[in-house]
């Protein structure tokens, strides 16, 4: 969806339109439940889901198209925030499980194995990342933000967005095994 066109369902929203709500809950409810998926155990996902978009229904009146943050980072920022929320008052998790679950049936067995071999290293590789390197990781490859996007979300510039993304995949290329960095 063209940022043109999620501007004007966002003033449509804004003045209490609820299926112009409903679009930018469709278009944006994917990329915002991978990212929180990654950063939060599964059985919180989805309420944590559920409360982002219920705090931009709430906070829509705040947000503001001339301050140039794209609708998706100001919504990005507020799934982010209660992420953090979420740990700060529930310390007793850890933020990635160990186990993924592919629910796909055609999926050989010794391909699901293999997903979850790697997707389990690499969460371990994840959690052992800084906290802005895992980030602009997460929300360029999991959520699949642009490069202005994630630079908006974090509130830097897309320079530093940019050096910070490349860091990050070099410390995790550090962490992951040497046969993995040459497969992948």
């Amino acid at each position: 969806m063209e940022e043109n066109v999620i501007q004007v369902l966002v003033v449509r929203a804004q003045e209490g339109d609820t299926e112009a709500f409903a679009k930018l809950y469709d278009h944006f409810f994917l990329p915002i439940y991978r990212y929180t998926a990654f950063r939060a155990p599964r059985e919180m996902v989805e309420d944590l889901v559920a409360d982002v978009f219920v705090k931009s229904w709430e906070k829509l009146h705040t947000y503001k198209m001339r301050r140039g943050v794209p609708f998706g980072a100001w919504l990005f920022r507020i799934a982010r925030y209660t992420v953090i929320d979420a740990y700060r008052t529930q310390r007793d998790f850890d933020e990635v499980p160990e186990e993924f679950a592919d629910t796909d049936i055609l999926n050989h067995a010794d391909t699901s194995l293999h997903r979850k071999d790697l997707l389990r290293i690499v969460r371990t590789a994840l959690s052992a990342l800084p906290r802005k390197y895992r980030d602009v990781l997460l929300l360029s490859y999991v959520a699949e933000l642009s490069s202005s996007e994630v630079a908006r979300v974090l509130r830097i510039t897309e320079g530093s967005m940019r050096v910070l993304k490349m860091r990050a995949l070099r410390k995790l290329e550090a962490l992951l095994p040497a046969e993995m960095v040459n497969r992948v």
